[in-house]
């Protein structure tokens, strides 16, 4: 519940369907992690999850794969609708 409840609606719509996905299938030392990160604020969650997606590191070492997972999860889910998701990052963008 913690996922889809967090102060930030942009967090809830990637950390919540991310939860409902995927906590299951993660290793217990990342789910520890994942607990952790919950305690962050979410506009640093949100920056370094956006970052991620454009190829850039952000957050905290100890959350770096996390992050990883959780950026391409919450991207991928638009990859493919091109006809609603249209504003992607200009390094992802063909020229």
């Amino acid at each position: 519940m913690r996922s889809w409840r967090r102060g930030m609606k942009e967090m809830d719509l990637i950390l919540g369907p991310f939860a409902d996905s995927q906590l299951a299938n993660l290793p217990p030392e990342m789910l520890e992690r994942y607990e952790a990160m919950l305690n962050e604020n979410d506009q640093d969650l949100y920056r370094w999850i956006v970052a991620r997606l454009k190829g850039e590191p952000a957050g905290p070492e100890t959350l770096s794969e996390l992050l990883d997972v959780i950026s391409a999860n919450a991207f991928g889910r638009f990859a493919e609708d091109t006809e609603h998701f249209t504003n992607k990052p200009r390094k992802t963008q063909a020229d």
